[in-house]
């Protein structure tokens, strides 16, 4: 046997040149070719072990290394045919197919039950299709995050303009103040009547510029009274009118002036304010705004119940919008502008206030044909409005005030003085306090009718002294007057029957409040 493994390796059997008869032609053809494919086949291994050893991620590197050593058998295989062309090593030859044998039949056995997981793979277009869909998600919470960004500055800037608000309102109440005590001592002067009640007039115009300012922080309570429409519009033209581009050209159609709706006044005009803004943005190179009223009756939706209502429809001329952003109009955030120039809550608050007050909102857009936003309100009975009262309180309620023991509690003191000073003229008994603790102090020792509470106030606000009064004296009646107070913390201490009196207030104001809280 040993005998003849020694003849089968030794080489003795007749070079493959014998089979091609030493035709030059053939051999040299095989003897180049083997020797190119050779060379490819042990280039292939390097590239794939250079791959394996620089992708130690790649999570099928076990078959790399399998098909490396099959390739690298399989050059062997031609090398030892370019040698046997001029030698007879055949052994040699059958030896490596062996091992080429058993490599491609483990490479196989191994890469068939691998075949569905590559299949699994994504393909370049998947992967691209992914990539899309990161970067459209990366888009839109970028998108969100700057509109949060921008939500959280306007709400500081709300904050700041309600403390803006309450500075400006307790200037205009010692203004204010200080002129009825005046006009008061000075009945049958007609020259200081009148100074007083020319001062009184820029004192009311302020006021009402303080509730614009506060309707922008929205902190006020929202009151669901009748609102007569033509004199908001009024009110809030002028508004407008120094609020957009000289180029855009606003009309008002009020119609016969006596449509009236349900909603909160201050949360209506904002509103209002917020869409006449939008179409104000949305014609850059000017254009047309329309505000107009029409009466009509709704039925049979299921937003809103049937009856009749006001429509209030704010029109442009400007770009307009498509279908699909029409539908996304009222959702939170959702906005077309640039980053930094819009919050996308404008027209979600516009269509919170509508549903708040029984309403709807619609949207008619098309592009380039402009937008109108119509806003259904309940329509209300138009009630003439009462003749103004007087600044001075009439003599039956300081005849019902008189001998009330009140706590006026208010940081400012010129605020606390000239309120002090109004209440002693309405015949009240009156103590007064600089912060929380004072006053908490005083209702330690003694009782009280009533307390005049400010609501904004350094240590703790007028919510938390009401809550602590309440526990040293349960009847004591409390009265928040101030010019910025938050709704949701004064609800807590009193819920809906919280008494707030809005700086600035005439004696009269301050009578009629008293003997109502009294009286409760």
């Amino acid at each position: 046997m040993y005998e003849s493994l020694k003849e089968w390796i030794s080489g003795a059997y007749a070079p493959h040149g014998y089979c091609l008869l030493w035709d030059p032609r053939l051999v040299w053809t095989m003897a180049i070719s083997d020797a190119l494919i050779a060379i490819a086949y042990f280039s292939i291994p390097i590239a794939l072990v250079t791959f394996i050893r620089k992708r130690r991620d790649i999570a099928f590197g076990g078959i790399f290394w399998l098909f490396a050593l099959f390739i690298t058998a399989c050059g062997l295989t031609h090398v030892v045919a370019l040698w046997n062309l001029w030698n007879g090593a055949y052994a040699i030859e059958a030896g490596i197919k062996a091992v080429t044998a058993a490599a491609s039949v483990l490479t196989a056995i191994i890469l068939w039950p691998l075949l569905p997981k590559l299949l699994a793979l994504p393909s370049p277009a998947h992967l691209r299709a992914a990539n899309e869909a990161l970067r459209s998600e990366m888009a839109e919470r970028e998108k969100a995050e700057a509109a949060l960004v921008q939500s959280r500055k306007m709400e500081a800037v709300g904050q700041l303009t309600g403390g803006i608000a309450h500075d400006f309102n307790n200037l205009l109440q010692v203004v204010s103040g200080n002129l009825d005590l005046i006009a008061h001592r000075a009945s049958g002067d007609e020259r200081l009547e009148r100074l007083t009640g020319a001062a009184l007039g820029a004192v009311e115009r302020g006021r009402r510029l303080t509730g614009q300012l506060l309707s922008f922080a929205r902190i006020q309570r929202i009151e669901l009274l009748p609102v007569d429409l033509a004199e908001l519009l009024t009110g809030l033209r002028e508004l407008l009118t120094r609020t957009i581009d000289p180029s855009i050209d606003l009309q008002c159609d009020i119609g016969d002036g006596d449509a009236a709706v349900i909603a909160d006044p201050v949360q209506l005009e904002l509103a209002l304010l917020n869409l006449a803004l939008n179409a104000r943005d949305a014609m850059p190179d000017g254009g047309q705004i329309g505000i107009a009223i029409a009466e009509q009756r709704i039925e049979g939706r299921a937003d809103v119940a049937d009856g009749g209502y006001v429509g209030i429809t704010v029109r442009d001329t400007g770009t307009g919008m498509t279908p699909d952003i029409v539908a996304r109009a009222f959702e939170p955030f959702f906005t077309t502008k640039e980053v930094g120039k819009g919050s996308g809550l404008g027209l979600s608050m516009v269509f919170g206030m509508a549903r708040q007050s029984g309403g709807t909102v619609d949207i008619e857009s098309q592009p380039g044909q402009g937008t109108a936003v119509t806003i259904y309100l309940r329509r209300a009975i138009v009630v003439l409005p009462p003749a103004a009262a007087p600044r001075h309180a009439p003599a039956t309620d300081i005849q019902e005030l008189a001998g009330s023991k009140i706590l006026v509690v208010d940081d400012e003191p010129i605020v606390r003085e000239v309120v002090a000073d109004m209440l002693t003229d309405l015949g009240c008994d009156v103590l007064t306090a600089n912060s929380g603790e004072a006053a908490l102090a005083l209702l330690d020792r003694e009782t009280f009718d009533l307390i005049l509470l400010d609501f904004a106030m350094p240590g703790m606000n007028g919510a938390e002294v009401a809550r602590a009064a309440l526990v040293r004296h349960p009847d004591v009646r409390i009265v928040f007057a101030t010019g910025f107070a938050q709704s949701d913390a004064i609800d807590a201490v009193l819920g809906d029957s919280a008494i707030v009196l809005r700086k600035p207030f005439s004696p009269s104001a301050l009578a009629q409040t008293l003997l109502k809280a009294l009286a409760a």
